[in-house]
């Protein structure tokens, strides 16, 4: 294997789940909260990558301390009542690494017990480390706070981790500190994202089986 850590973004990178949870989630929050906005797929998955969720909401719509406990609840709503499916090239990636040895976490906008309960119901292997959205703002991605502690518990270097991402929070996060980043192609095809990681990312994987024979140094695939 190249490296010894996986750090592994969760939503469009391990669970094909913005189109069918979060996206859905939101539409539903704004209908009670903000009826009359109406943002497509596509245009939803762009505010993600910029400026944000958090900063679109405040900046845009101008949500109140309030209108974020609602939307949050709302959300969780819908992230109870639906387990996403894994992509299986991913779910094979996993499988593989850690009965190599290799060590799993998760840095990622959803939440430390939806994230267990995804890989657990996927029977996946239970990530080591999860640092998600009930972290504080500043120990959130793009912030580097998550991989200064997978460092930190592992015990390994910079140099051991490859950060895997579809958005650019997770670029800017492993560029602060030094750590390799492969960008996740597969789940969307946002003419912006794709064209941003590629001119930005020395590692572009369009399937996680591609992904998996470059971490894998895997010849035949």
């Amino acid at each position: 294997m190249r490296y010894q850590c996986l750090v592994l973004d969760h939503d469009d990178t391990v669970t094909d789940s913005t189109a069918h949870v979060h996206y859905p989630a939101f539409l539903d929050a704004m209908r009670q909260m903000r009826p009359g906005v109406f943002v497509t797929l596509e245009d939803y998955l762009r505010l993600n990558f910029h400026p944000g969720f958090q900063a679109y909401c405040a900046e845009t719509l101008g949500f109140t301390k309030e209108d974020f406990d609602r939307e949050y609840a709302i959300w969780q709503g819908w992230v109870k009542k639906i387990v996403p499916a894994v992509f299986p090239g991913m779910a094979r990636l996993i499988r593989r690494f850690t009965e190599a040895g290799g060590v799993v976490c998760v840095v990622s906008h959803s939440v430390d017990v939806n994230i267990r309960r995804d890989y657990r119901e996927n029977g996946l292997p239970e990530p080591l480390l999860v640092y998600g959205w009930e972290q504080p703002s500043e120990h959130r991605k793009p912030e580097p706070w998550p991989l200064d502690q997978i460092l930190e518990k592992t015990g390994l270097q910079p140099s051991d981790l490859l950060m895997v991402d579809d958005l650019k929070p997770g670029y800017d996060m492993a560029q602060r500190r030094g750590v390799d980043f492969a960008a996740a192609l597969w789940a969307h095809s946002v003419p912006e994202i794709a064209a941003f990681m590629r001119a930005n990312c020395p590692l572009c994987f369009d399937t996680p089986e591609a992904l998996e024979a470059y971490v894998m140094e895997d010849s035949n695939l």
